[in-house]
């Protein structure tokens, strides 16, 4: 199923069961959620989209690989049902050689990606590093499916006519799984949203944004100076909100926030907002 909500002017939201991401990434392998479009073009990139449960259970990362999807109309609203299969860990592969199965790599790369994640300063020579391995053993990003496997309900009600997404996390069925946290990703293209503002008057471009850093301001957007259009979002009960942009070659492309929510919080729902901007 695919489906397409129209937003204002020539833009327009779609979200499908099977993934529909840019060919070039990695990421096509994931699930992923609404993503943006504007005049019949998509905008995500290497972006999951908006809405997308992502898991982690100590330092492992697990990613959706599929979903059911329905929808029913509510008055104005769309209401969009999609029950996530987070089922995805990342791997290694050499071309011709497969996934790579060192248990102490993959504990060594996890170790590394969260002290990228924590430690801003170190950020530029973990990346250069990680760079130069995959250069010289010729690593590609992969994805296969993980040991433990979970689902999580979302439910959007998208109003096309104002751009704003109501979106429901139901986290329930995680207790007692061994998850130590979720985060729900709303994401697009980092070429297309290039800058980063929010309500507390911080302004950043391009590179000054980050890989990841807590957002403190009540609310906060993604501008794409090329398109005219921006997406928001705001601080929610329960949850730290955290920002982020990568744009390296052909391996990723994506701008967006992150709630990031402790697993004994069995419901979530925040909104989003998009809108043109001059």
């Amino acid at each position: 199923m695919r489906l397409s909500i129209p937003l204002f002017e020539d833009y327009s939201l779609t979200i499908a069961d099977r993934s529909t991401g840019d060919g070039e990434y990695p990421t096509k392998r994931l699930q992923k959620g609404l993503l943006l479009m504007h005049d019949g073009r998509e905008l995500a990139e290497e972006g999951v989209g908006f809405g997308v449960p992502i898991l982690k259970r100590g330092m492992q990362t697990i990613f959706p690989g599929g979903m059911e999807l329905t929808e029913r109309r509510r008055g104005p609203l769309r209401e969009l049902t999609a029950i996530f299969e987070v089922n995805l860990v990342e791997r290694l592969a050499r071309t011709g050689a497969g996934n790579l199965r060192s248990r102490s790599l993959y504990a060594a790369k996890d170790s590394l990606a969260a002290l990228h994640r924590e430690s801003p300063r170190l950020r530029g020579p973990l990346a250069a590093a990680s760079a130069a391995l995959r250069r010289t053993f010729g690593w590609q990003t992969t994805y296969e499916r993980a040991e433990s496997t979970a689902t999580l309900k979302v439910t959007y009600a998208i109003d096309g006519d104002s751009g704003t997404v109501a979106v429901a996390v139901d986290t329930a069925g995680l207790r007692g799984d061994g998850v130590t946290e979720v985060v729900i990703m709303n994401e697009q293209g980092a070429r297309h949203f290039d800058r980063y503002e929010d309500s507390d008057g911080g302004a950043l471009q391009g590179g000054q944004i980050g890989t990841w850093n807590e957002v403190s301001a009540e609310k906060a957007s993604f501008v794409s100076s090329a398109h005219g259009v921006a997406f928001s979002l705001g601080q929610a009960k329960g949850a730290r909100l955290h920002r982020g942009r990568e744009l390296v070659g052909s391996r990723l492309a994506w701008s967006g926030f992150g709630y990031s929510l402790p697993p004994t919080l069995q419901a979530f729902d925040y909104d989003l907002t998009i809108e043109k901007v001059v």
